[in-house]
């Protein structure tokens, strides 16, 4: 970001200020991406493509024979998000293959367009997964042992798989595993499953009836460990304390049960190393957070007075409260598959339609950027708030792009999803824009941008709840767009009170999600 076009006599306190939380920002990422480079430490880091299947190989540079280990990812997932397991078996000594599965991540190949066609999603991700397999098993050094680790989607596939190969597969461990009904586990060889205590409990209890199918004459409860694994009959459920469906990823309990597991399996001892970054990602992200503040004080003033409804309370109500029940309703029964990416195209006519509705009931307030009778939209400076957006938006968008990229989960979009981007920028426009105008200005209702948030998040959930066999999975991004709203509400107000336009932040924020949207679902055929 630029310097200000404001002049002052000299530093203020809050000068002063922005400049020590600057320097503490930046001081939080450098220690946070060091301790994040840092968990690949004597490893070798190899991509590979086959086809449009992207792979990673982790390995150790003074590998002794070792078994292989594949590792696969769930829905709306990336090879990127199942890092911490990869890191962490791998400095323990296995040699590990990841990869995306069609239509994820970096996979160009679609995936299948209905969850509900089994058969067909089940062939999909089974053929990803046969090149996985034999790129793992044909490293040097492997000695032809295989253990499989799978999150959440992944689980049925890989279940399914070693259940139709019991010579191939010695171990299994599967982290909050949806498995379907015809799914069958009680002939597999050292089953572990992992959930976080967080999720719903009907997961909990699918877990425990997958354990009681191979049950000894030992209770079947979480904790208790039933069979042999020496023998090849052990199977385990370990329930993670204080994570739910993505945090389960990060919980040291569930990776030092996974090591433990594969080692009694496979007779070997590694160096205890755990993958623990979460609270370097906190690190992190607070370092980007923070960094935002002293930035946005560098940036122009856009109009002299603050742009914006300014709607006190008793006028914010109907207009914020009207998208959030009528948008679901209005969607219900509306055919919504207009783009090739599952489930986002609807998140995207979800952000069309509730801006559009709040954009009326601006309209209808007499209280919209263009209303009659007032000047609300004031004089812009065009060249201002095009550069202000331009800066807001790269910050917005790369800062925390490059890094959740690099470090949790695939977040920037290659050539395939960048018209789908674009696509889904027209939904993201109509909801920041109408939400940003209608949450701002001069006597605006305090915690107003507060409680449009959640207003919108209910009414995602009202959605999932008129139509669950196809919006299930939005249940679970929830948690994400709940921390995005947080994060990026932050610094959309602090852009605001600098350059005192709404649409700063506004069209900033909109492709940031545009781009998190069109990235995270998976691609179908059109």
């Amino acid at each position: 970001m630029l310097p200000s076009l404001r002049t002052s006599a000299g530093p203020s306190l809050r000068g002063r200020l922005a400049a020590l939380v600057a320097v503490a920002a930046l001081a939080a990422i450098a220690a946070g991406l060091w301790q994040l480079a840092a968990t690949t430490q004597g490893l070798e880091v190899r991509r590979v493509e086959i086809g449009n299947l992207p792979l990673t190989v982790y390995r150790p540079r003074q590998a002794s024979a070792a078994p292989a280990v594949v590792i696969a990812h769930g829905f709306a997932g990336s090879q990127q998000l199942m890092q911490p397991y990869a890191t962490t078996l791998a400095r323990n000594g296995y040699v590990v293959v990841t990869f995306d599965f069609p239509g994820h991540g970096r996979n160009a190949d679609p995936f299948v367009s209905s969850l509900m066609d089994q058969e067909k999603r089940l062939g999909i991700l089974l053929a990803a997964l046969r090149p996985a397999l034999d790129l793992a098993l044909s490293e040097p050094g492997v000695d032809g042992r295989l253990a499989l680790v799978g999150h959440s989607m992944a689980g049925d596939v890989l279940a399914r798989f070693a259940q139709a190969h019991p010579d191939q597969v010695s171990a299994l461990v599967l982290l909050s595993p949806y498995l379907s009904t015809d799914t069958q586990t009680a002939e597999l060889h050292n089953l572990l499953l992992i959930y976080g205590a967080l999720e719903p409990e009907m997961l909990h209890q699918q877990g425990l009836k997958v354990l009681a199918e191979g049950a000894d004459d030992r209770p079947v409860e979480p904790g208790v460990t039933l069979g042999s694994v020496a023998e090849g009959s052990g199977r385990r459920l370990l329930l993670a304390e204080g994570v739910e469906h993505i945090g389960v990823l990060y919980a040291g309990e569930g990776l030092q049960a996974a090591i433990e597991w594969l080692d009694q399996t496979f007779d070997r001892s590694g160096s205890g190393f755990i993958d623990a970054r979460g609270p370097w990602l906190g690190l992190l992200y607070l370092g980007l957070l923070g960094l935002a503040w002293p930035l946005s004080r560098l940036l122009p003033v856009v109009v002299e007075r603050p742009a914006g409804a300014g709607l006190r309370w008793r006028r914010l109500l109907p207009v914020a409260i009207a998208p959030a029940v009528m948008t679901p309703l209005i969607l219900w029964k509306l055919p919504t598959d207009f783009l090739p990416v599952l489930i986002g195209d609807y998140l995207a006519l979800h952000f069309a339609v509730y801006g559009a509705i709040t954009a009326l009931g601006l309209w209808a307030m007499r209280c919209g950027p263009f209303s009659s009778g007032e000047a609300r939209l004031g004089v812009v400076r065009l060249g201002h708030y095009a550069l202000a957006t331009a800066m807001t938006a790269a910050y917005f968008t790369l800062a925390f792009g490059l890094s959740t990229d690099t470090f949790v989960t695939a977040l920037l979009p290659g050539v395939a999803r960048i018209w789908v981007v674009i696509a889904m920028l027209g939904g993201t426009l109509s909801y920041f824009m109408a939400d940003e105008w209608l949450t701002r200005g001069e006597g605006a209702a305090r915690g107003g941008s507060v409680l449009t948030k959640v207003l919108f998040l209910l009414s995602l959930l009202l959605a999932v709840m008129l139509n669950l066999n196809e919006l299930f999975f939005l249940i679970i991004i929830v948690p994400a767009i709940l921390v995005f709203f947080v994060v990026y509400g932050l610094m959309s107000a602090w852009v605001y009170g600098r350059t005192q336009h709404p649409w700063v932040g506004a069209v900033a924020s909109a492709i940031a999600f545009a781009v998190a949207t069109a990235v995270t679902f998976p691609l179908v055929e059109p």
